[in-house]
């Protein structure tokens, strides 16, 4: 394991633990708790992995709403494989936050919880293409939010969570083009993109799937974004 760690007591300053060993020269990464885990002095990295922890599933409730929606058997399996993606993410960003004793937000699961039922309920309503449109949106800018969760990470010195957090990023890319490919020629898809800025010629993203980088070369992705 990479880690930066800090000379530093457990991150509970009301029990005043013993000082832990200095891993690295970085200060101020992060420190281990009482229990022996890692914990990350990191809010923005600590915020998003709650926040994407929570909104795989609000994700995963509107595709169920979005495959019950559509007629085509084709069309149905592939969005319920996006629905079963979108859980597969849930349980590996889990995985992350248990490593670093990182709690699930009530608040977010509460949140999007209803947003995700909502949205699926919306599907059987709002026709064919806004369903394909606003997911296609929400996929395009979820993926640079696993590629800055691996800047954050590297800010810290921890590369072991590279591999996973770059197949997710990718996965959502694969989300975001299918998607625009299922309405590619819808008459309402140049309106759409030019009031919402995501479509045929807009991305939220610079993630090219026919020039990928490799993992090691992962944060050159999203360069617009500033990791802190």
């Amino acid at each position: 394991m990479s880690q930066a760690l800090s000379v530093c007591r457990s991150c509970d300053s009301e029990k005043q633990s013993d000082v832990y060993s200095v891993l690295s020269r970085h200060t101020e990464s992060a420190c281990y708790n009482p229990h022996g885990k890692m914990e990350l002095k990191h809010p923005k990295l600590v915020n998003s992995l709650r926040k994407a922890y929570s909104a795989e599933k609000a994700a995963s409730f509107a595709y169920i709403g979005h495959a019950g929606s559509l007629r085509g058997k084709i069309e149905k399996a592939a969005v319920r494989q996006i629905e079963q993606d979108e859980w597969d993410h849930r349980r590996n960003v889990l995985q992350i936050m248990e490593q670093y004793d990182i709690p699930v937000s009530r608040y977010f699961e509460v949140k999007h919880h209803i947003i995700g039922k909502i949205i699926g309920y919306s599907c059987y309503v709002i026709g064919r293409f806004m369903p394909y449109f606003f997911a296609g949106k929400l996929e395009s800018g979820n993926v640079c939010e696993y590629f800055m969760m691996i800047r954050y990470f590297h800010s810290l010195g921890i590369t072991e969570h590279d591999e996973i957090l770059y197949e997710m990023g990718i996965k959502e890319k694969e989300h975001e083009m299918y998607f625009l490919e299922a309405i590619k020629d819808e008459k309402w898809l140049p309106l759409f993109e030019r009031v919402f800025s995501w479509g045929a010629h807009s991305s939220l993203n610079d993630v090219d799937l026919g020039n990928q980088y490799p993992v090691e070369k992962s944060d050159q992705y999203c360069g617009s974004h500033r990791a802190e």
